[in-house]
C-alpha cells in the first residue's frame, strides 16, 4: 500500500507495471459538476508514459452521451469507446442471457432510452407485467415506480440490479444510490437481486474483452472499497483507492477489502508513473 508521503520502491515498481487504468467518475474524477484538481493532469501523465485509461462508472442514471458531454465541460474530451457504465454491463447481460424476456426498468429516462436503442424489450407502463425487473440508480424514482417493481418481483419476476453502490458522492455530501433502493426492495419482497457492475466479474470480464489488456496489467481506481477497489482485487487486477470521495482512511482498517495502493487523489498516482 502506498501513501503519497512515503512511497515504497517495490510498490512503485508494481504501480508502474499497470498498463490500463479503469477510472471511476463520481468522487474520483469529479464531484457533481466540479472536476477534482489534477484529474486532467493525471490523464496526460498516463498517455505520455505510454499507458491507457478508460472511464467506468457504476452510476446508471445517465448514458454515455451525457457523461461525454459532462467531461467535455471539464476540458476532458473522450469518445464513446472510452467510457462504460453499469447500464452497459446490464444491457450486455440481458442480451446474452435473457434475449427474449420483457423488462421493467426502474431507471431514468436517459437509461430507458439507451435500453430501447439496444433493442431491450421494455415494459414501462405501470399496468404491464414483465419477466424481469431491473433496478438502477433512478433519480426520477416515485413511490408508484417502487411499488410496481416490488409487486412484479413479489409475483415472480427475475430481479436484477445494475450496481450495489449505497450512496453517490456529490459536492456537499451524499445522495441515495442504487444500493439504497435494493435494500428497500429486499425488505419489502424478501428477495435479493443478481447484481452487476463493479465489483462483479461481469464487469472485469467485459473490460478485459474490450481493451485487450489482461486483468493482471489493469487497475481499477475509485473512491469506494466495496465496488471500485474490490473489482480489482477480487478479479485478478489491482485496486487503487483515492480518498477524494466516499471512503476515508480510517475505513480501510474496518474493511475486508484491502487496496493495493492508496492516494489522496488521482493526480498523486501520476506523480509516480515513469
Amino acid at each position: 500500500m502506498i501513501n503519497n508521503m512515503e512511497p515504497d520502491n517495490e510498490l512503485i515498481r508494481a504501480l508502474n507495471e499497470i498498463e490500463m487504468f479503469v477510472l471511476d467518475m463520481d468522487g474520483t474524477f469529479y464531484l457533481s459538476e466540479d472536476i477534482i484538481p489534477g484529474s486532467n493532469e493525471f490523464l496526460e501523465k498516463v498517455t505520455s508514459t505510454g499507458r491507457r485509461y478508460m472511464f467506468f462508472t457504476n452510476n446508471s442514471s445517465k448514458d454515455k452521451r451525457l457523461y461525454i458531454d459532462k467531461l467535455a465541460r471539464m476540458n476532458c474530451f473522450i469518445g464513446p469507446e472510452d467510457i462504460y457504465t453499469s447500464g452497459d454491463i446490464t444491457i450486455n447481460y440481458l442480451k446474452k442471457y435473457h434475449p427474449d424476456n420483457t423488462i421493467y426498468l426502474m431507471g431514468t429516462p436517459p437509461l430507458v432510452q439507451s435500453f430501447e436503442e439496444a433493442g431491450i424489450r421494455l415494459k414501462q407502463d405501470l399496468n404491464d407485467t414483465a419477466d424481469i425487473v431491473v433496478v438502477a440508480f433512478d433519480m426520477t424514482l416515485t413511490y408508484e415506480k417502487l411499488e410496481h417493481a416490488c409487486t412484479l418481483i413479489r409475483n415472480g419476476a427475475t430481479y436484477i440490479a445494475t450496481h450495489p453502490d449505497i450512496n453517490c458522492p456529490v459536492k456537499d455530501g451524499f445522495i441515495p444510490d442504487c444500493g439504497a433502493f435494493i435494500a428497500a426492495i429486499n425488505l419489502s419482497t424478501g428477495k435479493t437481486p443478481k447484481i452487476l457492475g463493479k465489483p462483479y466479474p461481469e464487469t472485469a470480464d467485459m473490460i478485459e474483452l474490450v481493451t485487450g489488456v489482461p486483468k493482471a496489467k489493469t487497475a481499477y481506481v475509485g473512491d469506494r472499497l466495496y465496488t471500485d477497489v474490490a473489482c480489482g482485487v477480487k478479479n485478478g487486477a489491482k485496486g487503487i483507492l483515492v480518498l477524494s470521495g466516499e471512503t476515508k482512511e480510517e475505513d480501510i482498517e474496518k474493511s475486508d477489502v484491502k487496496p493495493d495502493f492508496v492516494f489522496e487523489r488521482i493526480y498523486d498516482i501520476g506523480a509516480l508513473l515513469r
